[in-house]
């Protein structure tokens, strides 16, 4: 048998060219035909052809709605939305199996606006200008997707949100609900709340950016693996004092309830209150996979309340808390905290830790928290980098880079290993718990 090389494969591939060459296409009869009607082959269908303007000025909210209607009546399909600035001063329901996509085919960010107030004329693409709801975060979500569904290349903004005040409440705009819905390559410039997925098995949220302003993304009583994947929120939309204070104070870029198997990938926000949030949801709390995500300016980086059995694993990560406006009153950044009501593990392995915070972790849980090759860069000089008051701790491997007091174990801790960590300057340990800490191998500068 003839030994089957790259060489051998690209001469049969050229033959093969070669002997394709000027074979006739398909007969008429054998080639797709396009018709917008049940179980054939269908092109999509453009909101401009069922009456919409365009122009930011008239609602088009009904035209959308005609037109996303006729692509489901007709088995499913794609709504295109061509460059523009619609108006919707409603709510859109994408049924299942259609797909309501705009011109983006990457993440985009709508940067350089100009000081406020910005020229929201520089907003363009397939825009949405969202009015509807204003005042109440309960009100119908500007877009409420079904199983199967898509929205892709859409920039969603609200043009009454002003940028150098307050914020106010806004429903969400996008809510995911059923089976394999999918957010692609959106923009939520400057949404109170971005997207829920709430009872959307296999999510998959990607290539998503924006700044919003109270909730990022939320998800809840997922029960089959859901995918966040290339996810950043910046202040791109306002720089002001009064939006950044309200986001610093109040924002949450990442929220997860129950969620089984959640898979997060390179997900970042900047500014927020907390940057990871896991709780306990209406049916359970959340176990997965977060590798490559990030925090930065926040007052929490991540806050666990609960979490599963399985535990939250946490890799590859970069987290900085700090009061970066200089806030006044209590503002004490603590980069991770576990708090008491939570069972499951957690796990941070080779991630970095900047500051300047007031600590690193305050771990308050009777749960297992691990550190793993984790590089500590900065925190306050009067307190210990982890504080653990309760629970079984690990720390290994990693490098504390300030010398001061790097650990202190409360009286409520069950046991701890600290193992083949690096120190700068004295090794600092304040051990409650005596004989139960397992201390060894340790260096120190």
């Amino acid at each position: 048998m003839p030994m089957v090389t790259r060489r051998n494969l690209l001469s049969t591939a050229a033959l093969t060219g070669i002997a394709m060459t000027g074979q006739a296409g398909p007969p008429a009869d054998a080639r797709p035909t396009y018709e917008r009607s049940q179980g054939r082959q269908q092109v999509p269908h453009n909101v401009r052809e069922y009456g919409t303007r365009g122009n930011g000025v008239t609602d088009d909210t009904a035209a959308f709605q005609k037109a996303i209607d006729a692509a489901h009546r007709g088995g499913g399909g794609i709504v295109h939305v061509p460059a523009g600035r619609y108006l919707i001063g409603g709510s859109l329901h994408v049924p299942p199996c259609t797909t309501l996509e705009g011109v983006f085919r990457g993440p985009t960010s709508h940067s350089s606006l100009g000081k406020p107030p910005h020229n929201s004329a520089k907003v363009v693409g397939s825009v949405l200008l969202a009015t509807g709801g204003r005042g109440n975060q309960e009100a119908m979500p500007l877009i409420s997707m079904s199983e199967n569904s898509a929205v892709l290349g859409l920039c969603i903004f609200h043009p009454h949100q002003a940028p150098d005040s307050t914020p106010v409440a806004y429903p969400w705009a996008i809510s995911m609900k059923g089976n394999n819905c999918t957010v692609e390559n959106v923009e939520l410039l400057n949404s109170w709340c971005g997207i829920q997925a709430v009872q959307a098995h296999r999510h998959l949220i990607r290539n998503v950016t924006g700044q919003p302003l109270k909730t990022g993304i939320f998800v809840d009583e997922v029960y089959d693996i859901g995918r966040i994947e290339n996810v950043h929120f910046n202040p791109w939309w306002s720089g002001s004092r009064a939006v950044l204070e309200f986001m610093y104070r109040h924002g949450e870029s990442f929220v997860f309830g129950r969620s089984d198997w959640e898979y997060v990938l390179n997900t970042f926000s900047f500014g927020y209150h907390v940057g990871y949030r896991f709780v306990e949801g209406k049916t359970g709390a959340c176990n997965g996979n977060f590798l490559g995500i990030g925090a930065d300016a926040s007052w929490h980086a991540c806050v666990v309340e609960q979490s599963q059995g399985p535990g939250l694993l946490i890799t590859n990560g970069e987290f900085v808390s700090f009061n970066y406006l200089k806030l006044r009153g209590p503002v004490d950044p603590v980069q991770i905290v576990v708090k008491p009501g939570n069972h499951g593990p957690v796990r941070f392995v080779n991630c970095s830790f900047w500051g300047p915070c007031l600590q690193i972790a305050r771990l308050e849980a009777h749960c297992t928290v691990g550190f793993g090759d984790c590089t500590f860069c900065q925190w306050n000089h009067n307190f210990a980098a982890i504080n653990a008051k309760a629970g079984n701790v690990s720390i290994t491997a990693c490098e504390f880079r300030q010398a001061s007091p790097q650990i202190e174990f409360g009286a409520q801790v069950r046991q701890a290993v600290v193992t083949g960590n690096m120190a700068t300057g004295s090794w600092q340990i304040r051990n409650g718990i005596k004989n139960r800490a397992q201390i060894g191998l340790n260096s120190a500068s």
